[in-house]
């Protein structure tokens, strides 16, 4: 595969993730079939939607249909085995942090194209990254996930810190693609088990 394809299928995989993680969401609130397609579809194109029109770029999921196809088979999957999913407690958490490990790398890769300063093209990333569950959870009335003690978005900031240091040193993109979407994943799952937490304001 060459480099621009696996960019693509870590994209289409980060959309699936993040509508699953939606649509599980808009299960969890009792929302009808429509409901839990739309808040799939928001949570999954959200945070690259903004992204694209932030950078004055084509907004991607307009001009690739299958965007809409995973959102549709993802929430269709769910609706189907949502009792099978749900006996694993920590499925929406699961998908929730792929989507967060793929969208950050993918968010900074366009930043970074688009000649950006490295460091606001990491924030690029996390806002790629966050944007989609900010929307989901707040039309689900829920304190968005990103404000609360739960380490997230820094995840994502390590992640796309460590992608940063392996593209300058001249590694191999799919490898830089590979740690850097690895480590988001187990900061995120590390510190959810050890209940880690920043400083909250008293």
């Amino acid at each position: 595969m060459t480099v621009s394809e696996i960019i693509l299928f870590c994209d289409y995989l980060g959309t699936f993730a993040f509508a699953i993680s939606g649509a599980l969401r808009a299960a969890r609130k009792k929302f009808d079939l429509f409901g839990g397609l739309f808040l799939g579809f928001v949570t999954a194109i959200g945070g690259g939607t903004l992204r694209d029109m932030m950078l004055n770029i084509e907004v991607a999921w307009l001009h690739n249909i299958w965007y809409f196809y995973l959102v549709i088979i993802a929430v269709a999957f769910t609706f189907l085995f949502r009792k099978t999913i749900e006996k694993y407690s920590k499925t929406l958490f699961l998908f929730d942090t792929i989507g967060i490990s793929v969208f950050t790398i993918i968010g900074m890769q366009k930043g970074l194209a688009m000649d950006i300063h490295p460091i606001l093209a990491v924030m690029m990333g996390i806002l790629t990254a966050v944007f989609g569950g900010i929307v989901r959870d707040m039309m689900c009335a829920d304190v968005p996930l990103i404000f609360r003690k739960q380490i997230y978005a820094t995840a994502c900031l390590m992640g796309g810190l460590v992608y940063l240091l392996l593209i300058w040193v001249n590694c191999p993109e799919f490898f830089a693609i590979l740690v850097a979407s690895s480590i988001i994943f187990m900061v995120r799952t590390v510190s959810v088990m050890k209940n880690w937490s920043l400083p909250r304001f008293k």
